[in-house]
């Protein structure tokens, strides 16, 4: 009971934080940057949005929750897309109201997962692969961030150029690591080597049981490599694809605000704002995401402040808050026909009990 209200109460705090961190947003883009901005400024913004403009951000929100359908699908063989579709979006909705919300979020897909008939060790895998493509996509996107703004010629100086080239390949190569050890079982035994002698240099008192760390690559490979190399093309063109629209989605909100600041710009901001929704003080990095967004705009960018903030307020809106009352539909939606069909279930048990009375 004490850890229930607990976690209650972090809940609440942390959403508490979230809506103060967007209350107080053109305070906190004024000390990051020292440009002012207002309310009123940031609604002017909003009220000059046209009608094609939101249809057009719809249907890119839509196709992007589409997209995922794929990855959810080749995670789960057996998975509908309408399926999938839910699925995202009750977990969605309460990943985004709870600080990490993660963990309810899989204890809901194993309940809905179960509700349509699958078995926990292909739900395990599920979660395990998705998580898995998830992280490797999100370390990826601060190498294409770095890697648009230097071959669109933004860094200051070469010395900056080459430092920015070698963290982007440096994350490349360990997203490559990591794929190779899940793909290749050699890899994978050489991984484990690396990790075993790299723990051995610990002192004792923090090294886990001999083994440990080529057991979990050996148990996290078998729940997984079939998957992967069966599905990682759906996997992985339609996470590209999912994220490519979502990036889409910047681009409106930032052409719409005008606070464009060009192709590159638009990628390394598209960037920034998906690793700064791992910060976990805040429901899915609500409050945070905006203030980093607008800061890198006006400060890195040049853009007018009140654009600028519009613009990251907008796309919360797209990737987070719209989705907390499509997720309470899904999740709605979901509980009615599962209700339906227990009814349904039961009705066909009645006169079959009343035939044998």
């Amino acid at each position: 009971m004490n850890n229930k209200w607990l976690r209650v109460a972090l809940s609440a705090l942390s959403l508490a934080l979230a809506v103060a961190l967007v209350v107080y947003l053109p305070w906190i883009v004024h000390t990051l940057t020292g440009a002012k901005v207002s309310w009123h400024e940031i609604g002017r913004e909003f009220g000059r949005l046209s009608w094609h403009t939101v249809l057009l951000m719809t249907v890119l929100w839509l196709a992007s929750l589409w997209a995922y359908t794929f990855v959810m699908t080749s995670a789960l063989p057996g998975l509908s897309h309408l399926q999938a579709l839910t699925l995202n979006g009750a977990g969605s909705a309460v990943s985004n109201l709870l600080p990490f919300g993660g963990a309810a979020g899989v204890a809901l897909t194993f309940g809905m997962t179960r509700g349509w008939g699958f078995a926990n060790r292909p739900i395990v895998v599920y979660t395990l692969v998705t998580g898995i493509w998830n992280t490797l996509f999100r370390f990826l996107l601060p190498a294409v961030g770095i890697a648009g703004l230097l071959i669109a010629g933004k860094a200051a100086n070469s010395t900056v150029a080459n430092a920015g080239w070698a963290g982007a390949a440096s994350i490349v190569g360990l997203v490559a690591v990591v794929a190779a050890a899940l793909y290749w079982d050699r890899a994978a035994a050489v991984l484990s080597r690396a990790l075993d002698g790299l723990l051995r240099l610990a002192p004792r008192r923090f090294r886990p049981a001999e083994h440990a760390a080529s057991a979990a690559i050996d148990r996290l490979r078998r729940d997984t490599t079939e998957i992967i190399h069966r599905k990682w093309a759906g996997l992985s063109l339609g996470m590209i694809a999912f994220l490519a629209l979502q990036c889409a989605i910047m681009a409106c909100c930032l052409v719409a605000t005008d606070s464009y600041p060009g192709p590159a710009e638009t990628v390394a901001v598209f960037a920034l704002s998906r690793v700064l929704t791992s910060a976990v003080i805040t429901p899915s990095g609500a409050g945070i995401m905006e203030g980093g967004v607008a800061a890198l705009l006006i400060g890195a960018f040049g853009q007018p402040a009140s654009g600028a903030t519009a613009a990251a307020i907008l796309f919360g809106f797209w990737t987070y808050t719209i989705e907390i009352p499509w997720g309470a539909l899904a999740l709605g939606a979901w509980s009615l026909l599962r209700r339906r069909d227990s009814r349904s279930m039961e009705d066909r048990r009645t006169p079959a009990r009343a035939q044998t009375t």
